[in-house]
Parts: structure tokens; sequence; C-alpha cells
């Protein structure tokens, strides 16, 4: 047994997770660095002490790096930085996202090029930038954060809806080039978890009695939930799993 559970040890790699200060983005990080990876952490803003403390308690480094998303000129200096903290990067979790509710009609065009620079053309910046990476030293596990709205259309999110959507294709389009070259191109799919982007509809008492009703785990999800999908896909154990989105949804979809 012990050597099956050697398939999910992270031992010596080095990881850049984006959208890394809370929710999330901290508890995947989290898990990483528990599974024996060190974490590059990265945060608009800033990366909570608090954050960057649970790293180091599990006896890994934590690297923080700074930079907002809808600069285009962020995404590949935070590989950059990454790499000159840790020495290489062998796993990213592009999990920096936003998100902007407008009726369509009404939408502004300035937050659709601001969520499409987030959610989508940044999260390509870094796939290209590690990916040169990984492609030059043979390995890499890259995990993109896809959405139900991948799969589903959404309401008052257009923008949101269309860059998670194409974030599911990237991650098959990537996975179509690099498999063969040693890099695992995956995403994992949120369901309806309790976090910031969601806290408008949580306080929705109807909307969220609705989400509830369809949900058969019949909660939402905890940032935690994603842990055990993260360390998969980020360990060995995941190999010959290329272009896949991997659901965690309470069984949303299923319903």
């Amino acid at each position: 047994m012990s050597e099956v559970l050697d398939l999910f040890r992270l031992d010596g790699k080095n990881a850049l997770v984006t959208g890394a200060s809370r929710g999330l983005g901290a508890a995947m990080a989290v898990a990483l660095a528990q599974a024996g990876a060190n974490v590059a952490l990265h945060g608009s803003r800033e990366v909570p002490q608090p954050v960057q403390e649970r790293i180091r308690a599990a006896g890994r480094k934590a690297a923080v790096v700074i930079g907002d998303l809808q600069d285009v000129q962020t995404a590949p200096r935070l590989v950059e930085e990454a790499v000159g903290a840790l020495g290489s990067i062998d796993i990213l979790i592009n999990n920096a996202g936003m998100i902007r509710r407008a009726p369509a009609v009404e939408y502004p065009m300035a937050d659709w090029a601001s969520v499409l620079q987030t959610n989508l053309t940044s999260v390509f910046q870094l796939c290209q930038a590690a990916g040169a990476r990984m492609l030059a030293q043979g390995s890499g596990k890259i995990i993109n954060i896809a959405s139900l709205l991948t799969f589903q259309g959404g309401v008052f999110v257009p923008a949101y809806s269309a860059a998670k959507g194409a974030v599911g294709q990237l991650t098959k389009a990537l996975a179509n080039e690099w498999s063969s070259k040693g890099i695992n191109v995956n995403a994992i799919a949120p369901g309806y978890m309790a976090t910031d982007n969601t806290e408008a509809l949580r306080n929705d008492a109807v909307r969220s009695r609705q989400i509830l009703e369809r949900i058969p785990a019949g909660r939402w999800g905890a940032a935690d939930d994603l842990a055990g999908a993260a360390i998969f896909l980020a360990s060995r154990a995941s190999d010959y799993v290329h272009g896949h989105v991997l659901v965690v949804d309470g069984g949303w979809l299923a319903r």
C-alpha cells in the first residue's frame, strides 16, 4: 500500500499557484505543501502571512509573487520569479480569476475585457511561460481551474462563462501538443463553492435554496474539497491522465 500512496507524493517538486491568497487557491497550495511540494504563492496585492505559515508548517518553502493578471506583462514575470525563488517549476495551478455580473444586453465592455484577460488570456500566458520550462526539462503538471460554466451557460455572467468554456478547450488543446513531451495538462471544474465569488449567491435566500436543492451532496463545497483532486493531478498518480476536466461539484452535473 505504501508504494501506491507514494504515487501521490510531491517531494522535491516546485509549484506556482495563482490566486493563492485565500479560498480555493490557498487550500490547494497548502495541500501541495502537505504532499511535499515547495510553493510560490501568487496574490494580486499580497499573500497573508497565515497562508505562508501553513506552507512552512508543512516543512516546505513558501515564496510570494505579486502581480495583477489584468496586466499582460504579469504572467510571464510570475513564472520567472517563481523559478528564481524555488529553482524550477514542476506544477502550475491556474486558479486566479474574477467575475462580473450584469445582464448580457447591459454588460460593460470594460468588464468583458477584464474578465477575459484575467480568466483566459493570462491562463494561456502562464501555461505558455511555464510550459516552455517544462518542455525543456521533459516533465510538468499544469492544472487549470475551470468551472461548471465550462459546461453550462450561467445567468448574468457572459464573460465568465465564455472564459471558462475556453479554459476547458485550451486545456485539451495544450494536452494534445504536450502529452508526448512529458507534460500533463488537465483542469478541475469546481461546483458551487463557498468562496468570495459566490457570496452574492449565498446571500440570496431564494437562489441559495435553489442551488442547494439541486446539489445531491446537499451542501456548498468547501475549499478543502479540491485538495485531493489537486494532489492527484499534480502527482505521478495522474501520469496517464491528459486533457481531462475533473468535476468536483457534489453531484451537480449528474442531477
